[in-house]
C-alpha cells in the first residue's frame, strides 16, 4: 500500500514539475514566418531572436486578420487549464503526503482516495487543455503556416499528462489496498 502510495507521489512530483515547466516555457509551436524561425508559448512568442509578450500582434496579425480574437480566447483557456491542472496535482501532493501520516484518520474521508481524486482531476484539466491547443493549432494555425511542428514544450504537456493520471491510479490502488484490509480485519 505505503509503495503505491510512494510510486505515486513520485509520478506527482514529476508531472507537476512538467506541468510548470511545459506551462512557463515559449517552445508549444514552431513555425517558419517571413522566411526566419519562430516559435510560442503560452505566454509570449520569438521571431528573429526577439520575444514579445502577449497575444501574436506583429507579424502575425496580417496573417490571422480576424482570428486573433478567437486565438486569444484560446491561449487563456489553454492557460487556464493548465494553471488549474498544475494547482490540482499540487493540492493532491499535499494529501498524498499526508495520507502517509495517517492513513485512515477519518472513517469517511480517505486522504489517498482525495489525493486520487485531486490527480485524476488535474489529468482531466490537463487533458483539456491539450486538446484545445491541439485542435485550434491544426484546424487554424497548421493551415496558415506552411512549415510548423509541435514543439517540446507542447510535448510535456501530454507527458505531465500521463504522469498525473499515473499518480491517479497509484493512489486508488492504495485506498481499494487499504479498504480491503480494513474489510478482511477481524469482526
Amino acid at each position: 500500500m505505503y509503495s503505491f502510495m510512494g510510486g505515486g507521489l513520485f509520478c506527482a512530483f514529476v508531472g507537476n514539475i512538467l506541468l510548470v515547466v511545459s506551462t512557463a516555457t515559449d517552445y508549444w509551436m514552431q513555425y517558419r514566418l517571413s522566411g526566419s524561425y519562430a516559435h510560442q508559448g503560452l505566454w509570449r512568442y520569438c521571431m528573429s531572436n526577439k520575444c514579445y509578450i502577449g497575444r501574436m500582434t506583429q507579424g502575425l496579425n496580417e496573417l490571422l486578420g480576424d482570428l486573433t480574437c478567437f486565438l486569444a480566447a484560446y491561449w487563456n483557456a489553454t492557460r487556464a487549464f493548465m494553471i488549474l491542472s498544475g494547482m490540482s496535482c499540487f493540492a493532491g501532493i499535499i494529501a498524498g503526503i499526508m495520507s502517509f501520516s495517517h492513513f485512515s484518520s477519518f472513517e469517511r474521508f480517505n486522504r489517498s482516495f482525495a489525493a486520487g481524486i485531486m490527480f485524476f482531476v488535474s489529468t482531466f484539466f490537463v487533458l483539456l487543455a491539450m486538446a484545445i491547443y491541439t485542435g485550434v493549432t491544426v484546424n487554424f494555425l497548421g493551415r496558415r503556416f506552411g512549415d510548423w511542428r509541435f514543439s517540446w514544450s507542447y510535448i510535456l504537456g501530454w507527458v505531465a499528462l500521463l504522469m498525473t493520471f499515473f499518480a491517479g491510479i497509484f493512489y486508488m490502488c492504495a485506498y481499494r489496498m487499504h479498504e480491503c484490509r480494513r474489510g478482511a480485519g477481524p469482526r
